[in-house]
This record gives structure tokens, C-alpha cells and sequence, in this order.
């Protein structure tokens, strides 16, 4: 005969626990959030012992992202910056390997030139801003972006920066169209103004030292307005549209109020100006079209 169990033992008997996401894995470490057992793969260590992948994840869904003071995400890089420094100098590099070829090169095809946009060539007003006259004249575009536009876009973050900078070149396009449709004209002088005019806004909501940008606009103005040769209509547009977007990203919503309802407002607020300005835009050409047409 075998030996009886004796009564109890196996109702005493312990359970060896397992991974709540490997139960082939026997563990005794639990999180210190949800209490369940964890292998050395699901666990991360935390202030207090250790959490599991599923409490970090909940955990992150729920911390509020880090914002600038005028509402952008905090950005480790200005990568809108430097993409779009490498446009121009592709936008470049086309012109040179495709103008005074047999066909239409990159100038003729992508410059800001009234008559197209009549004819209903609207991205001229965009692909302008990357093409340029001559190597001086990318090298002075590309080193004002390099100098202002990544501590611009460090305060407004990628999205903001990156609106500002298209609506500034569009603006100094649509001035130059209602002003002086005829004229053919290359450059991204006009979103270059645009960051001038923002930054003084923005430096002044900051109460910076603004002398700096203000003596570079008043040289540059200087400059624009003594040589025939220069779009003083692309930078004027620029300025324009700069100003008004830099001095809605600085001071709307009036106010000191802070927490989540309020970087919600703030951008609602940021992204209807930004919406008024290119149906601004975009209206200004509409109608000067209809003009045009009707002379």
C-alpha cells in the first residue's frame, strides 16, 4: 500500500509566481504600481523599485509634453532650420544644373513671375524662396537663416516656425504680384524678413535687447531700397507678414494664465491667426487676379 498524503500538505503547497507577460518565467519581483509579477525583460526601473512596460506606458500617456513659453513643444533640434537651408541650396543646385540648358530650366519654371501666377501657376509663390540670383546672394539668404532661425524656431518650436517662415515668403510673393505683377524674381528674402520682423516682436515680448535686429532691418531696408535690382516688394511682404505672425505667437492669449486648458487655448488662438493670414493671402491674389483680368 502507498503512504497516505497527509491531510493539508497539498492545499499548503506554494505557488511559484510567473510573469504576468511570460508565465514561463518564474519571478519574484513585482511592480511597485500594479503589483504584478515581472520578469527582468518587463521591468524598468523607477524611483521605488521597479514598473512594468504597461505602468511606464500609462504613466508617459499621462505626463503633460514640456512647452515653450509661447506654446510650441520644447525641440532638441532645429531641424525645420536646417531643412530648409538644404532646400535652397538644392533649389540652387537645380538652377545651375538645368538653366541655359534647351529646355525650361528650374528659373524659368519655378520664379516668381506675375504672369504665371495669373495663368494659375500659384506655387510660384512658395518655390520662389528657394531659388536665388547668384552664390552671394544664398550665401546672405542661407547665413540670416542660420543666424536667426534656429533660436526662432528653439522659442516657437518646428510647427510654428515652419508657418511663419512659408506665410513670410507666400507674403512677400502675393505684395510683389499686387504691386509689381510684371516682375520675375527669386530669392527667400521675403521669409528671411518675415524672421527679422519676428524676432523683434518676440525679443521685445522677452524684453531682450532688440538693438541688434533693429540696426540689421534698417541696414537691410537701407540697402533694399538703394539698388533697383532688389524685390523691395518681396521684403516689405515679408516684414509684413513676420510682424503680424511674431506679434500673435508673442502676446496672444493676453494674460498670464498657465496649465493645460490655457496651452490649449493659446494654441487655437495661434492656429486661427496662422488660418486668417493665408486666407489673407490667398484672397489678395485671388482679387488681383480678378483685377488683372478685368484691365
Amino acid at each position: 500500500m502507498n503512504a497516505a498524503t497527509p491531510p493539508g500538505e497539498e492545499s499548503g503547497a506554494q505557488v511559484v509566481p510567473t510573469c504576468f507577460r511570460h508565465p514561463d518565467r518564474e519571478t519574484y519581483v513585482r511592480c511597485t504600481r500594479c503589483n504584478r509579477p515581472i520578469c527582468p525583460d518587463c521591468m524598468r526601473e523607477a524611483a521605488v523599485g521597479f514598473h512594468c512596460v504597461d505602468c511606464v506606458a500609462e504613466g508617459g500617456r499621462s505626463v503633460r509634453q514640456a512647452r515653450t513659453v509661447f506654446g510650441g513643444r520644447v525641440i532638441g533640434r532645429p531641424y525645420v532650420s536646417f531643412t530648409l537651408l538644404g532646400l535652397m541650396v538644392a533649389g540652387f543646385v537645380l538652377q545651375l544644373a538645368t538653366d541655359g540648358s534647351s529646355g525650361a530650366g528650374a528659373t524659368s519654371l519655378f520664379a516668381m513671375w506675375g504672369p504665371g501666377v495669373y495663368h494659375g501657376e500659384w506655387y510660384r509663390l512658395v518655390t520662389a524662396a528657394f531659388l536665388h540670383g547668384g552664390v552671394m546672394h544664398l550665401l546672405f539668404n542661407g547665413y540670416a537663416m542660420y543666424i536667426v532661425g534656429p533660436q526662432l524656431e528653439q522659442w516657437l518650436g518646428h510647427v510654428r516656425f515652419a508657418a511663419l517662415w512659408v506665410l513670410s515668403a507666400i507674403g512677400g510673393s502675393v505684395l510683389t504680384y499686387v504691386l509689381d505683377p510684371a516682375q520675375s524674381s527669386v530669392g527667400a528674402s521675403g521669409a528671411v524678413f518675415g524672421l527679422f520682423g519676428a524676432v523683434f516682436v518676440i525679443g521685445r515680448r522677452l524684453q531682450l535687447d532688440t538693438r541688434f535686429i533693429v540696426a540689421l532691418l534698417a541696414v537691410n531696408l537701407v540697402i533694399t531700397f538703394l539698388f533697383p535690382a532688389i524685390s523691395w516688394t518681396a521684403h516689405v511682404g515679408g516684414l509684413i507678414t513676420g510682424l503680424l505672425l511674431g506679434a500673435a505667437y508673442a502676446y496672444l492669449p493676453q494674460g498670464a494664465a498657465s496649465g493645460q486648458r490655457a496651452a490649449r487655448t493659446r494654441t487655437l488662438l495661434h492656429t486661427a491667426v496662422t488660418a486668417v493670414v493665408a486666407v489673407l493671402l490667398v484672397a489678395a491674389v485671388a482679387a488681383n487676379t480678378a483685377a488683372l483680368g478685368a484691365v
